[in-house]
């Protein structure tokens, strides 16, 4: 329709009618983008609450626009257009990963400038369609700037800013996270589904499940029962006794851990059961402990799993903490590095790129880390091999941080070469397409799952590379090696499926802890990233931290109910969901620093050396952190 097209009529009702008119075309056409069953065009007629809920957000912004433009067109074309890239958004994501959006993917944006671009831009689509689809819509909407004339007059005696100023007001109130919206969008008549996320967008439509989730996320977290949290304590002082009075280790060894992006045991897929795809991990099993990790992410979201790992602390009692790193603004969190540091050990990050992202260099303080070697601090001449520095830099940086004399050290490595997404070419094109894949696994999504095993096979062989050199060091040292979640090749999965027949979402990663030099029996265990620094500190000999104790105590039981948001969870015995629900007091009081009284008074006075002993004015950690 031409501009000239839409005269301006003279009087009240016909505009109103027009705008009605517009608003209910508006509607439609949301639905008709979303494809969500429960909003699509034709439910107008039979639950109309739906598609208007899912439409809202963007009539909001229209009448805004249109209140301060007076254009009609433009208006509801631009919210629509931004609606539009929106759910482009969240295409790329589903496509990539398997997960719709939520609402804490927003707080993505502010890594663009944080080095965020370069890893993001990574999933934008190659076809210059869509790109030119923004163009023409753009030009669009400024000829209808140009060209479109006014619905009604500049000057309305005050009725044009008492309509914006309503406007606002509501489209603050909604992004804010306003209660009041909870009477509109009720979780229980528009199908929220709190543990799916994607049955959520499904049913009501992708807006609909943002705002449900940002209201329900932006609650005032509940307060932890700290006479349950006594009373679980309680019940285990005796054995946390006797492990505390445990010696400790007259020498105390080297800690290396790596943590690899992506990795896990391509045995559980189906056509790789008999596979020989990470012979380093199954050889060093042979003498170490290892087995399944679950972790608290799918694809993406690695900060989650490494919060886990870093503090003890289970994501699974903390719903407002969807990427901990981007919500925590306070200086000290309570970390397993805070313990080392307090037993002497020297700690250090390394990453080979930009430390700003995912605000790992004031996170990274937060938990007590005394250096983070970041990608400008690797040598000029560091590899990459396809999008991202190659595994093999960072067995190298490792070796360079290592000393021979001095305190033990505690080295923390984040691998980046195996990151997707997996259409980039590798360094060696041969060898990736000389990986089988199994049958039906065919064009796009064969080549990408060639090129993340091509690139796990380098995960591997470093593994085997860094254990065999930390083996010819005089100094003690252990090596703990996890990967942070699944890869996000959804169709490969989608189509082969894993050993198991579970969900993709559900499948566990994989473990290893290991000395290098031991050639002692092997133990298999399944258990939690948050379970880990328990274990490492015990395989180290450190057996006074009473926290982390506690965790190898009660925590087994809980280990599998460890999954990414939108996971299908195990059936829990009582016992276990008594244990899980008196747990989440535990740690919540934790992450407030609030335990260590209950865990000295459970204990019988005994002194507790722990990261409060030299900050003890430090303010209150992430777990006031804001909600999404």
């Amino acid at each position: 329709m031409p501009p000239s097209a839409v005269p301006i009529p003279r009087r009240t009702a016909p505009r109103i009618a027009l705008v009605l008119a517009m608003a209910l075309v508006f509607v439609l056409l949301t639905g008709l983008l979303d494809g969500g069953m429960g909003v699509h065009p034709l439910r107008m007629l039979d639950q109309p609450r739906f598609p208007v809920a899912n439409a809202l957000p963007g009539l909001l912004f229209a009448g805004l626009l249109l209140a301060t433009t007076r254009r009609l067109l433009l208006s509801f074309g631009l919210a629509y257009l931004l609606q539009g890239l929106i759910y482009g958004v969240n295409a790329l994501k589903t496509a990539n990963l398997g997960i719709p959006l939520l609402p804490a993917d927003f707080r993505m944006v502010g890594q663009l400038r944080k080095g965020g671009m370069h890893l993001l831009a990574g999933y934008l689509p190659h076809s210059p369609w869509p790109y030119l689809a923004l163009v023409a819509g753009a030009a669009i909407l400024v000829a209808m700037w140009r060209l479109e004339p006014p619905l009604f007059a500049r000057r309305t005696g005050g009725k044009r800013l008492v309509a914006s100023g309503a406007l606002a007001l509501m489209l603050g109130s909604l992004f804010g996270g306003w209660s009041g919206w909870a009477a509109f969008y009720n979780g229980h008549v528009l199908w929220l589904e709190p543990w799916s996320a994607a049955s959520t967008r499904v049913h009501s439509g992708l807006l609909s499940e943002l705002v449900m989730f940002h209201l329900q996320y932006n609650k005032q977290k509940p307060k932890p029962d700290r006479a349950i949290a006594e009373q679980l304590i309680d019940q285990s002082a005796d054995a946390l006794r006797q492990h505390l009075q445990t010696p400790n280790a007259a020498v105390l060894p080297d800690i290396v851990v790596v943590q690899s992006e992506s990795f896990f045991d391509p045995r559980i897929m189906q056509g790789y059961a008999h596979s020989d795809l990470a012979p380093n991990l199954r050889r060093l099993a042979a003498h170490g402990a290892s087995g399944a990790l679950h972790v608290p992410t799918f694809g993406g979201g690695t900060i989650r799993t490494e919060f886990e790992m870093l503090t003890g602390l289970s994501l699974r009692y903390f719903d407002n903490l969807q990427f901990p790193y981007l919500q925590m603004n306070h200086k000290l969190v309570p970390s397993l590095v805070h313990v080392l540091d307090e037993r002497g050990y020297e700690t250090v990050a390394v990453h080979g790129n930009d430390p700003t992202f995912w605000n790992r260099n004031t996170a990274f303080k937060a938990m007590g880390f005394q250096r983070f070697v970041s990608q400008a601090e690797f040598p000029p001449d560091a590899p990459n091999d396809g999008k991202y520095m190659a595994d093999s830099a960072m067995t190298d940086e490792i070796m360079r941080q290592l000393k021979d004399d001095g305190p033990p050290q505690f080295i923390f490595a984040i691998s980046i070469e195996a990151h997707g997404p997996y259409d980039v070419e590798p360094k060696d094109t041969a060898a990736r397409d000389a990986i089988p894949v199994p049958a039906g696994i065919e064009g796009k999504d064969k080549q990408e799952l060639q090129t993340y095993l091509y690139h796990l096979q380098h995960a591997d062989q470093q593994l085997g590379r860094l254990a065999a050199l930390l083996a010819r060091r005089e100094r003690p040292t252990l090596l703990l090696f996890y990967g942070d979640h699944l890869p996000g090749l959804a169709e490969s999965y989608r189509i082969d499926g894993f050993v198991d027949g579970g969900d993709m979402l559900a499948q566990a990663g994989t473990w290893l802890l290991v000395d290098p030099r031991a050639t002692g029996q092997p133990v298999h265990e399944d258990t939690a990233s948050w379970l880990l620094p328990g274990k490492l500190l015990a395989a180290a000999g450190i057996h006074d931290d009473p926290y982390f104790a506690l965790t190898q105590l009660l925590g087994p039981p809980l280990a599998p109910l460890t999954r990414t948001p939108g996971a299908p969870q195990p059936d829990e015995a009582p016992a276990t969901r008594q244990l899980d629900q008196s747990m989440a007091s535990v740690e919540q009081l934790r992450m407030n620093r609030k335990l260590e009284p209950i865990l000295a008074k459970a204990v019988g006075g005994m002194p507790l050396t722990d990261y409060v002993a030299h900050a003890p004015g430090a303010s209150t950690p992430a777990g006031n952190a804001a909600a999404h």
